[in-house]
């Protein structure tokens, strides 16, 4: 396959269009199956924080328990900004 100079003048965007596509969707591919993992790692560290807590102070089910709700909660708020910024095109909110 023989490399051309690009003509001046003459559009390549129409030649490169497919190709974006297939980037944006193989991105949106990646992100979308890397969720459901940002969700439970928060759950599993928070946990794992709240295990050793209550290994340390006696208290059973207490801080795990806490943890735990404290990890989804921060794996639920990475989803929401990944997502987020995925859909406004400049990564930044709406209000600013």
């Amino acid at each position: 396959m023989a490399y051309s100079m690009p003509i001046p003048g003459k559009s390549v965007q129409s030649d490169t269009q497919p190709h974006g596509r297939a980037t944006t969707f193989a991105r949106q591919l990646a992100v979308a199956t890397e969720l459901p993992f940002t969700l439970v790692a928060g759950v599993v560290v928070g946990g794992l924080i709240g295990y050793g807590f209550d290994r340390l102070l006696g208290t059973r089910p207490v801080c795990l328990l806490l943890f735990g709700a404290v990890g989804f909660f921060a794996g639920l708020r990475e989803i929401l900004r990944r997502v987020g910024k995925g859909g406004s095109g400049s990564g930044q909110s709406p209000s600013a």
